[in-house]
């Protein structure tokens, strides 16, 4: 047979989404990928009825329906505090994925370094390989997940055409301060380099935490490119609207990208996301607070059971210390991936191990979601109950 590309045997399948398909197999409480278990806004989905009738069904321009980019310029561009032309600034890709997918083929040349926070999104990693470029790690350390800047100096100074900034993040929850922003936005300015951002949690962070856009700080814009999604914000992970916004030259390349990547966005879901878009200020509010009463819940709960745990600052996303059970004689030698399989069929609820986010031996940690009715938390709650009782037994 002939040999396959050597860049597929250095990197697995997501972990994410197979933590899922197992999960699906013992119809266990999916708590490992990020998908709300509610619907999306009513008017989201009224609209939508309505184009399934009327349409429009066939392709729209490859880069973005007109009145979809119009209503991403204005709401972004309040964010970013300038003016964005939906004409030359924008382009609307097939979710967050293919944003920063299309953001990275743009930006790199094959044996180019880009940084990368860790813990990440496992997507990063992947496809700073697929861009033909090489990973350069910068550890974020726990519990508060600060970092050496320093180290990010040392990597543009290593070459680093860029890197990569996921606020807030995932998966540990760190909303960046503005100080940090300033700090690793001046390197990149001064070492001419870029700063590609992943800022699909932008309207899920807590206080006194506040989300602020690379793109808005001081001679930023030209040196951002900022990813971002409708998924998370109005709860339509299934359809796949992300979108970049950056200098117009960088977007007429990433245009050219995005075009032999995907072709294009569905048409009838920009049309009905368009209204989600013009939502006023009181929507991200109320959203806001039924997170907040969410991770609230999940929290206390955790500590009700007495597992140790993070506070994220942002996303609705928690990790979790596996360590006191991994240190049990039945699971001596397990991997915090063996731990999860293991958790999905005799717990009922599915996590997602820690390992797959650090590029730093980690095999301590598993990330759980709270992005569900409250029915299901306390359920999801009781079921991890039963592991507080496997160190009791031990005890015993």
């Amino acid at each position: 047979m002939p040999k396959l590309s050597n860049r597929v045997d250095t990197f697995t399948d997501s972990v994410i989404r197979r933590m899922t398909r197992i999960c699906n197999q013992y119809g266990a409480i999916n708590l490992s990928q990020g998908f709300p278990e509610f619907d999306p806004p009513r008017e989201i989905t009224d609209a939508l009825a309505e184009v399934a009738k009327k349409g429009p069904h066939q392709y729209a321009v490859t880069y973005g329906a007109q009145n979809f980019r119009e209503a991403l310029a204005e709401k972004q561009g309040k964010a970013i505090g300038r003016s964005i032309d939906p004409n030359t600034e924008i382009v609307v890709t097939c979710g967050g994925t293919e944003a920063m997918m299309c953001a990275m083929m743009t930006i790199c040349n094959p044996g180019d370094k880009v940084m990368v926070f860790s813990p990440f999104y496992e997507n990063y990693g992947a496809d700073a390989i697929l861009s033909g470029a090489e990973p350069i790690y910068i550890p974020l350390v726990p519990p508060t997940y600060e970092f050496d800047i320093s180290l990010v100096e040392k990597g543009f100074q290593d070459g680093a055409k860029a890197i990569i900034v996921c606020n807030p993040s995932n998966p540990c929850g760190k909303v960046f301060t503005e100080e940090e922003l300033l700090a690793i936005g001046n390197l990149a300015a001064q070492y001419d380099a870029f700063v590609v951002t992943d800022e699909v949690y932008e309207h899920i962070v807590y206080e006194p935490a506040k989300h602020i856009c690379m793109a808005s700080l001081p001679g930023m814009y030209e040196h951002t490119i900022t990813c971002n999604s409708l998924s998370k914000t109005y709860s339509i992970t299934g359809w796949r609207l992300g979108y970049l916004i950056g200098p117009a030259h960088v977007i007429e390349a990433a245009r050219k990208v995005h075009d032999f990547l995907t072709v294009g966005a569905a048409a009838p879901l920009q049309e009905a996301a368009t209204v989600g878009l013009k939502f006023g200020e009181s929507y991200y509010r109320e959203l806001l607070e039924k997170y907040t009463k969410k991770r609230d819940y999940f929290l206390h709960g955790l500590d009700r059971i007495g597992l140790k745990h993070n506070e994220p600052q942002g996303t609705y996303f928690v990790l979790v210390d596996i360590q006191e059970f991994l240190d049990l004689p039945q699971f001596a030698g397990y991997t915090d991936l063996q731990f999860c399989e293991w958790m999905i069929e005799h717990i009922g609820v599915a996590a997602v191990p820690g390992s797959s986010f650090f590029k730093e031996p980690v095999n301590n940690l598993i990330r759980l979601h709270f992005a569900k009715d409250e029915k299901t938390l306390e359920r999801a709650l009781g079921y991890l109950g039963k592991l507080a009782d496997l160190t009791k037994e031990q005890l015993c």
